[in-house]
C-alpha cells in the first residue's frame, strides 16, 4: 500500500511544532524568554561568536527596532555584551556574557533528544 504523499510532510510539521514548543519551554525553564533564546543562539552561532544588530535583523527576521529592544533587554539582564568595532566606531559587536553562555548551554543541552527526533523525521522527508 502506497503511503499518502503528504504524510511525511505532515509528520515533519507536527514534529517541528513539538520542537518549537519544547524550545520555548526549555528557554523559560532556563530563565530566559524564547526570543532571548533565539537571540543568544544567533549570536553564539555567528562566526567568531559575535554579530551586529543589522545582522540580527536579517537572521531573526525582525525589525530593527524589535532587535534593538531585544538586545537592550538582554544586555540589561546580563546575557549580552557590546563592544565598539575597532575598525568603525559606528558598528557595535554583540557577544554573549558568561551568564548568556550558561543559559544558552542549558537550553541547548535540554533539547538534545528533541534535535535527534527532528533529525530522524527530516531523514524520512528526504526519502520521499
Amino acid at each position: 500500500m502506497n503511503q499518502n504523499r503528504y504524510t511525511p510532510a505532515a509528520k515533519f510539521r507536527a514534529e517541528l511544532r513539538r520542537f518549537l514548543r519544547r524550545s520555548e519551554d526549555a528557554a523559560r525553564s532556563s530563565g530566559i524568554t524564547p526570543r532571548q533564546h533565539l537571540l543568544l543562539l544567533q549570536i553564539e552561532g555567528a562566526s567568531d561568536q559575535t554579530t551586529t544588530v543589522s545582522e540580527l535583523v536579517s537572521t531573526l527576521a525582525l525589525t530593527q527596532s524589535a532587535v534593538t529592544e531585544l538586545v537592550q533587554r538582554a544586555e540589561a539582564a546580563g546575557l549580552v555584551q557590546r563592544a565598539t568595532s575597532s575598525e568603525d566606531a559606528r558598528v557595535v559587536h554583540l557577544s554573549l556574557s558568561e551568564l548568556g553562555k550558561d543559559r544558552l548551554a542549558a537550553v541547548h543541552d535540554a533539547l538534545g533528544p528533541e534535535r535527534a527526533q527532528l533529525r530522524r523525521v527530516v531523514d524520512l522527508l528526504e526519502e520521499d
